[in-house]
């Protein structure tokens, strides 16, 4: 029996690593290109390179792990797992550990009100699988999409995807997607700004839907994030959310709420639309849900479960093991009160960062809700916008990006041209550690802005 190969060399660098890594795999890969390491070992907010330097890590898996790397009842679901003789992969037959995390997942949503969909086991999977339904139930094809969001990197969802870069390499995408602008507190589509630009946006999707003259027929569904992940950490405005709500119902419209990201306590909340008390009629869910294993779940409101039996597939969506670490992770969430834990930290945080920006001007825009927090890098040198917005400054952003890394601190970037600092840590932060978090970046703030401003 050979042992896997763990850390196969004694002593080996992170160029050693990223070195082979770029004689073996794709130009696809990314992060390699923006956070140089080889990671060896990880534990809570921490993770060790091969050479033994330990980072503070603010990107998680891109929110995936809730409970931050290795946690104890993690490790232990899988233990007992691997004990129990439980087959790994039982494509969608029933067990008691898929019986007991379906019942636990089910706890979240109204009573009685929703049925599962196991997808495989991306988020993209189950975007795909939404929209299939949407258009199997209503007989319809349109798909009503908004710009900056994100829904992943498949044929069908990247048609749904605002960001263009990954989309003018790939023709003849999913047909009929209507997208439409999405509110920005800091940078209104409409140029409006405030309060006016959110009713000014609100009044535009009921008037697009109802008029006879807008020469798109009446979509299958609307898709959107209720926290633009991807895009920005862009928060959708409560009241637009409601009337979203109100005109899709009204119309037979169904609507996805794409929680892939912003799921799971990460917004203080245990679902980001719950912030506008709103039920959707699909919500996607992946990353937390399987406590860091690959599982895509919908959860669908019974009376629009239209799939007749396999009509939607997939070889990996009966994954025990990943069953079994997000069951344990839903315990730990509501057992630890995580939203909330999530909330008051994203508070401090923000308060924090709003503190930073009046040193550094460059911070345009510090927004989010929970622990999911944008930071907008802007130029301010430059002459502000209609609404008193700069212009973005993705170079700087770059550069701040860098310096915590070399500051060893794991940060990714989104938004428009990348210049939003993101945000995702561990749920399981701890007080001490959003300190040391505001401690690094001031400090790489600083040098990145005298280093590229100098």
């Amino acid at each position: 029996m050979t042992n896997t190969p763990v850390n196969p060399i004694n002593q080996a660098t992170n160029a050693y690593y990223l070195t082979r890594q770029d004689q073996m795999e794709s130009n696809v890969r990314s992060y390699p290109r923006k956070l140089p390491l080889a990671i060896a070992k990880a534990h809570g907010c921490w993770v060790t390179d091969v050479e033994g330097n330990e980072y503070l890590d603010c990107l998680a898996g891109a929110g995936t792990l809730a409970l931050g790397h290795n946690h104890p009842a993690v490790i232990q679901a899988i233990k007992d797992v691997l004990d129990s003789g439980l087959p790994l992969h039982t494509l969608d037959i029933t067990t008691p550990l898929k019986d007991a995390f379906t019942a636990e997942l089910l706890s979240f949503f109204p009573k009685d009100q929703y049925c599962l969909q196991f997808c495989g086991p991306s988020g993209a999977d189950g975007t795909e699988a939404a929209i299939k339904l949407a258009k199997t139930y209503t007989g319809r094809g349109n798909v009503i999409s908004f710009s900056g969001g994100y829904h992943g990197m498949t044929h069908g969802s990247l048609s749904m995807t605002g960001n263009l870069n990954a989309k003018n390499a790939v023709q003849n995408l999913m047909a009929g997607v209507q997208f439409m602008p999405y509110p920005h507190e800091y940078r209104c589509p409409l140029g409006l700004g405030g309060e006016a630009g959110v009713d000014a946006l609100t009044y535009y999707f009921e008037n697009f839907i109802e008029d006879v003259e807008s020469g798109v027929v009446k979509p299958a569904a609307v898709i959107l994030e209720a926290i633009q992940g991807e895009g920005g950490v862009v928060t959708a405005p409560v009241k637009w959310l409601q009337k979203i709500r109100e005109v899709t119902r009204k119309h037979g419209i169904i609507l996805i709420l794409d929680e892939v990201q912003a799921g799971f306590c990460r917004s203080g909340k245990m679902f980001a639309f719950e912030h506008a008390g709103i039920d959707p009629d699909v919500v996607v869910m992946s990353k937390a849900v399987g406590g860091s294993l690959p599982l895509a779940v919908l959860a669908i409101k019974k009376e629009f479960d239209a799939w007749k039996p396999a009509g939607h597939t997939g070889t990996f969506r009966g994954n025990q093991m990943a069953m079994a670490t997000g069951y344990a992770t839903l315990k730990v969430m509501k057992e630890q009160n995580l939203a909330e834990h999530a909330r008051v930290c994203g508070e401090f945080l923000q308060t924090e960062l709003k503190k930073l920006s009046e040193t550094y001007p460059c911070i345009g825009n510090v927004r989010g809700r929970g622990l999911m927090i944008g930071i907008e890098i802007v130029d301010e040198r430059q002459p502000q916008d209609r609404i008193g917005a700069y212009p973005a400054d993705c170079d700087l952003a770059a550069a701040i990006q860098k310096a915590c890394f070399e500051n060893k601190l794991l940060l990714e970037r989104g938004g428009r041209g990348g210049n939003v600092v993101r945000i995702l840590c561990p749920l399981i932060i701890t007080q001490t550690e959003c300190e040391e978090m505001i401690k690094r970046f001031s400090k790489s703030v600083a040098e990145a802005v005298k280093a590229i401003r100098a």
